[in-house]
């Protein structure tokens, strides 16, 4: 890990054990990108990589000068305007209207460590060995606006952070109407796009195009990260697999509105660019005020797919995710919602929890309903406190005897919104989002509350809080419901109403930030109709997610999958719930529930008090088997062995730190008859090691493997189904929706 400049030719080697990234300073001042990718030797002049030639119908900065066009050189953070066409990084509206600007190179910065970001999250240190950081200053002349860029590098992690900051130190007010966190010019467009692309109850189904000339982009501008598109998006080679080859890694550490495009230009560059969203945005920067962009985070690998999502998994679970619980196992919790809805009293939860006691979970989680008079979704948000009729002894009460039963308690939130039928509204119907003299429009009957005003984060924080010191309360499952709409605040002059989408993140940042600092002790999930804001941001507060309002099985194959293409199994929340499902109305075998719920922060979704004597004894073997292996489950390392997007056969496996354990789930969606032999190759495994090999959805059955780890993983693990015809050895019939959990050992 080091970063290097060559005072001479004024160039900066950013680099580790196995990847460089060179910039130069060019001779206009502003930064050139002259190379991103496996690492190569320093030397002390790397000006042979710039291509500059004279082309036709260019423009150039300089009179009587034809070799030096913006147009056709590479750059670290480009502005338009001037000979460059293409999309820039920023752009500067000035008092006399004019967006054209020059930073120039000032003086740079070489520290070991990372800075935090002022309000924002972003991935950090502990020790300022585990990491350097480069700052670059640059400087308009004629607007005397500062920009510092800002790039750090791990010695542990294949990944490099960007942002920017820009500090108006003139005397005139400018408008910033674009601010990205990142730009990177590759010098090619021989790749393939992966995003995460999908709808509510179908998120991040992994999505690939090839590269062409023009623009491709993803975005959003709900407000929120989105169910639709995550602020993520890879370039892999043509050829590159799970396994094998090129692949670079673009995530954006941010919640709200953003952008990720790849624009491939007639000369066969590829411009990646990622940020906040310009559309809707500016943000007014008065005199000695300044703008912080969020972090964006590039990974590179050159061994496959896997290799780049495992460096995501490692990154973001141990330096970005924080607190008490970034390396503690998750509890086993049984969330009530699908169970009873809004019907409940003190009577049916505890029913429940007395029947999840005893198949061995470990935190009950009382969900939406138990406020102010939220019998349905048309009131009561807003009003965080007990609602005495169905809770007798409110939720503090209820917090204390589901602790005397021998588990912890958890409580669902929605703090970002309102009911028009409620006290908090009656008493400031201001505090929304909202048009002075427009129609407001709902959703699922509820209004967002306008978190740009510390007033309104101020109210909700203190009785939220109130609620939390008055009770036993070890979890909160944080929900937001709804995207934003009219996004004005009454309470910000004209100039300043395109910062308010912004300011919104930053208000759900600071009460996230406030709460996880007074109450430590608590597991935070956060939720957003299921996975619509599950993006790298959230972890930094939130260790784990409501990965998707869809609990089938099958359905869940594709979203965790996808989903495990940037973030760790850790970070999903993962539940059991009842057949028929109530999202698909699908009827699966509740083994295979607990298969695949078994790779994510596990739990059940459901009325435990309505199982029946066999479905209570086979809970208990899967909280008696997850609880063995949960550590490596969710810390394990991850790999993704057959995707659901191409094949009827699904597999992924999570492997031990010292690869003496693995467990592989293997799943088949419809059945087969008189099916060919198979086997799957698996990954990660010590080639020297004697694995034994046993299948816990047949308990009976003993190690019927034994093999060496190489053989695992060049000859595979032999996975051929039973046939669903006639069986006459004794084992079990394969049916649709099949798995199965692989148990590897070693001594």
């Amino acid at each position: 890990m080091n970063i290097i400049f060559n005072e001479q030719t004024k160039e900066f080697h950013i680099f580790n054990n196995n990847i460089s990234y060179v910039i130069k300073v060019l001779r206009n001042g502003q930064l050139g990108q002259l190379y991103f990718g496996k690492k190569i030797r320093h030397r002390d002049d790397f000006g042979h990589l710039i291509e500059s030639k004279n082309r036709p119908m260019t423009q150039y900065m300089y009179e009587k000068d034809y070799s030096f066009s913006l147009e056709h050189l590479k750059q670290e953070y480009p502005c338009y305007g001037t000979t460059d066409y293409r999309y820039p990084a920023f752009e500067i509206k000035q008092e006399n209207g004019s967006t054209i600007t020059e930073f120039e190179y000032v003086s740079h910065n070489i520290f070991k460590g990372k800075k935090s970001l002022k309000g924002l999250p972003a991935t950090y240190v502990e020790s300022d060995e585990e990491a350097m950081t480069l700052e670059v200053l640059l400087k308009d002349k004629l607007t005397e606006v500062e920009l510092t860029l800002s790039y750090t590098i791990f010695k542990d992690y294949d990944a490099i952070t960007r942002n920017a900051r820009f500090e108006n130190k003139g005397e005139k007010a400018v408008d910033l109407t674009r601010a990205l966190s990142l730009n990177l010019d590759l010098p090619d467009y021989d790749y393939e796009c992966i995003h995460l692309s999908g709808a509510w109850s179908r998120e991040r189904y992994i999505k690939t195009r090839k590269l062409e000339m023009g623009i491709q982009a993803i975005s959003s501008t709900k407000g929120i990260s989105s169910n639709n598109q995550n602020p993520f998006i890879a370039l892999k080679r043509p050829e590159t697999t799970e396994t094998l080859g090129e692949a670079i890694g673009f995530s954006l550490v941010y919640s709200g509105n953003f952008l990720a495009q790849i624009e491939v230009d007639t000369y066969d560059v590829s411009r990646v660019s990622m940020g906040i969203n310009p559309f809707g945005f500016t943000w007014h920067l008065d005199s000695k005020e300044e703008f912080q962009t969020p972090e964006a985070v590039i990974v590179y690998s050159d061994s496959g797919l896997n290799t780049m999502s495992q460096t995501f998994h490692n990154l973001f679970g141990k330096r970005l995710a924080r607190g008490e619980w970034r390396d503690k196992v998750r509890p086993i919790l049984v969330n009530n919602w699908e169970g009873t809805y809004f019907d409940f009293d003190d009577e049916k939860i505890l029913n429940i929890a007395r029947a999840a006691k005893e198949d061995g979970i470990e935190l009950f989680v009382l969900d939406d309903g138990w406020f102010g008079t939220r019998n349905d979704d048309h009131q009561g948000l807003g009003d965080w406190f007990s609602n005495r009729e169905k809770l007798q002894d409110g939720v503090e009460g209820l917090s204390h005897k589901i602790e005397e039963l021998g588990m912890k308690f958890g409580l669902w939130f929605e703090p970002e919104m309102v009911n028009k039928n409620s006290d908090l509204f009656r008493k400031y119907p201001d505090w929304i989002l909202h048009v002075p003299g427009r129609n407001q429009s709902h959703g699922r009957n509820q209004f967002v509350l306008d978190y740009s005003r510390k007033e309104v984060v101020d109210y909700i924080y203190n009785m939220m809080a109130e609620v939390i010191r008055n009770s036993k309360i070890s979890y909160i499952k944080w929900d937001m419901n709804r995207c934003l709409t009219e996004c004005y605040s009454v309470a910000l002059p004209p100039e300043r109403q395109g910062e308010v989408f912004h300011r919104y993140v930053l208000g759900v940042y600071d009460l996230y930030d406030r709460l996880t600092k007074e109450f430590p002790h608590i597991l935070f999930e956060s939720c957003s109709s299921g996975g619509a804001r599950f993006d790298a941001a959230m972890l930094y507060y939130a260790p784990q997610c409501w990965t998707s309002d869809d609990t089938d099985a099958i359905e869940r194959l594709k979203i965790q999958y996808g989903t495990s293409m940037v973030y760790p199994v850790s970070s999903m929340g993962a539940h059991v719930s009842v057949t028929p499902n109530h999202q698909v109305q699908r009827m699966t075998p509740i083994e295979t529930r607990a298969n695949v719920a078994f790779f994510g922060a596990f739990g059940y979704e459901l009325d435990m008090s309505k199982l029946s004597e066999e479905e209570h004894r086979k809970v208990r073997e899967q909280v008696e088997f997850f609880k063995e292996y949960r550590e490596i489950f969710q810390f394990g390392t991850f790999y993704r062995l057959l995707s659901p997007f191409i094949s009827n056969i699904v597999s992924w496996m999570v492997v031990s730190k010292d690869q003496k354990t693995a467990l592989v789930g293997y799943y088949k969606v419809l059945n087969d008859v008189n099916c060919a032999y198979r086997r799957v190759k698996l990954q990660g495994l010590n080639p020297e090691f004697n694995y034994t090999i046993a299948n816990f959805n047949n308990p009976k059955e003993v190690a019927t493997q034994n093999c060496y780890g190489d053989e695992l993983m060049n000859l595979g693990l032999l996975t051929t189904d039973p046939s669903s015809g006639q069986v006459l050895d004794g084992t079990r019939k394969s049916n649709d929706f099949d798995s199965t959990i692989f148990i590897l050992k070693s001594n």
